[in-house]
């Protein structure tokens, strides 16, 4: 499945950060909150749209995921891959950073989700 990331879409603010990732048949939107004088990440939010827009519904009915526990410690320390020294210095593989992000993402979409 082809996939385009973007990481800090022009709508981020310090405070409050999206990112995209757009697939072949849909989009997930992430929406991180900041907050604290030293900024710490307090909250991620996710939701899934179609390529024209529409919101797509979790097999629950609600609209947004919250990532929360584990999966949030999961989701930082992929991040933090993006910041760092070796990423910056093409001293790992950028495809594989991006790649590990992707699949944890499209995990959390395949389990709430029910894509058609």
């Amino acid at each position: 499945m082809n996939y385009k990331l973007e990481l800090r879409t022009p709508d981020s603010q310090p405070k409050l950060i999206f990112h995209a990732i757009t697939f072949d048949a849909f989009k997930v939107n992430i929406v991180e909150r900041y907050c604290g004088v030293k900024p710490l990440l307090c909250d991620v939010l996710f939701r899934v749209r179609t390529l024209d827009n529409q919101i797509i519904n979790r097999k629950d009915g609600h609209v947004k995921i919250r990532i929360k526990d584990e999966d949030l410690e999961i989701y930082q320390r992929l991040l933090k891959v993006f910041k760092s020294y070796d990423y910056k210095n093409k001293l790992i593989s950028r495809r594989d950073a991006e790649q590990d992000l992707v699949h944890f993402i499209l995990r959390l979409v395949i389990v709430n989700y029910e894509l058609n």
